[in-house]
């Protein structure tokens, strides 16, 4: 049986996948680049030889030269062919090397190539169905997700988020009590305890590693006496009466949210609020269909539903759960009114009350 081809579709197809290609393997070499300090080396936006980046960088000009192409073929860079230099535009830079920025994006690459390298582990549970814990996976995770959630929180945090949700700025300004449901490293936790020095808080995570580094940055930031990170579940975390519960990207992580969610219903004062920071999603597939699903859809299928999926309950939200399903789930959990506070391209949030 002979098809007929659409010979212009197979062309643009075959872009497509050369468009892919490229962007899967400048991933690598961007970690490689933020590792060897690459982009700090041209963090000045002042065009470079790659003689001048590899002597900046005491490593070899040849794979500077071939790298720095990569990276002008990706519009990372620019390349005066007259001059035979590189520049990287100075909100590259800013997206690249501000590390305590509001937009440090090099973390995002290198939780995404690490999530590559374990590939094979989901890939197995493409046949089987069973999970991939958080804790399955590898430092490049841990740290890349951190280094790029950090970001978003240092921008949006303090001066949008929590002031959106009603009565929080004044009960964490009185000493009320915070609670970080899956804190991780603790990043936003910190954040709120820097700001608020007569707040307490308390970060729950079942990873024990993760934990051990939330104790740690907390020490190294000043507020460890006021910040407790404890190994516990986000259903069986013990204690109550908090003026502020949170969960920061990680409600749709969990096995059971509604078990999350009904736990963080019991743990709150008598006129306490629940604060749900999401990967921005709308309801529909369909309009989720862009690069920004596309980029969570993927995060999806290697780390938050293989996460869920390995959790007691595996309800498996995914990356794209969307605010309606959010809801309802909030709802099942005892809550009694939830509505969108903020947004940005990149997450919204939610307040959920009794």
């Amino acid at each position: 049986m002979s098809i007929t081809l659409d010979e212009a579709r197979l062309e643009a197809f075959a872009g497509l996948v050369a468009t892919e290609v490229g962007a899967a393997l400048n991933a690598a070499l961007i970690t490689i680049g933020d590792r060897l300090g690459l982009y700090r080396a041209m963090a000045d936006g002042q065009p470079v030889s790659a003689g001048d980046l590899a002597a900046r960088t005491s490593t070899h000009e040849r794979y500077i030269r071939e790298w720095l192409n990569t990276q002008a073929a990706s519009g990372f860079v620019t390349y005066d062919a007259a001059e035979d230099r590189y520049t990287l535009p100075l909100e590259h830079a800013f997206a690249l090397t501000e590390e305590n920025g509001p937009l440090a994006m090099a973390g995002i690459f290198q939780s995404a190539c690490a999530l590559i390298d374990n590939r094979e582990r989901i890939e197995q549970q493409f046949l089987y169905g069973a999970g991939v814990g958080w804790h399955e996976h590898g430092d490049g995770v841990f740290c890349g997700v951190e280094r790029v959630f950090a970001a978003s929180y240092r921008g949006s945090l303090l001066s949008s988020w929590l002031p959106a949700v009603d009565g929080a700025v004044d009960a964490l300004e009185r000493g009320g009590r915070v609670l970080d449901v899956g804190c991780g490293h603790g990043a936003p936790t910190i954040l709120l305890a820097q700001a608020f020095p007569n707040a307490s808080f308390v970060g729950v995570d079942y990873h024990v590693e993760g934990i051990e580094t939330a104790r740690e940055r907390a020490q190294a930031a000043g507020v460890a006496e006021r910040v407790d990170f404890q190994v516990a579940t986000a259903q069986d975390f013990p204690g109550g009466g908090y003026d502020l519960v949170c969960f920061f990207d990680a409600l749709h992580d969990m096995g059971d949210p509604v078990g999350a969610a009904r736990r963080a219903r019991q743990a709150l004062a008598h006129d306490g609020v629940c604060m749900v920071v999401e990967p921005y999603a709308e309801d529909r597939i369909e309009d989720n269909l862009n690069p920004i699903g596309r980029m969570y859809y993927g995060y999806s299928t290697l780390l938050c539903t293989p996460g869920a999926l390995s959790q007691d309950g595996a309800t498996a939200l995914g990356t794209q759960a969307g605010e309606a399903r959010l809801t309802e789930v909030l709802l099942a959990g005892g809550f009694g009114s939830v509505r969108r506070v903020a947004e940005t391209p990149l997450n919204f949030v939610l307040e959920a009350r009794p």
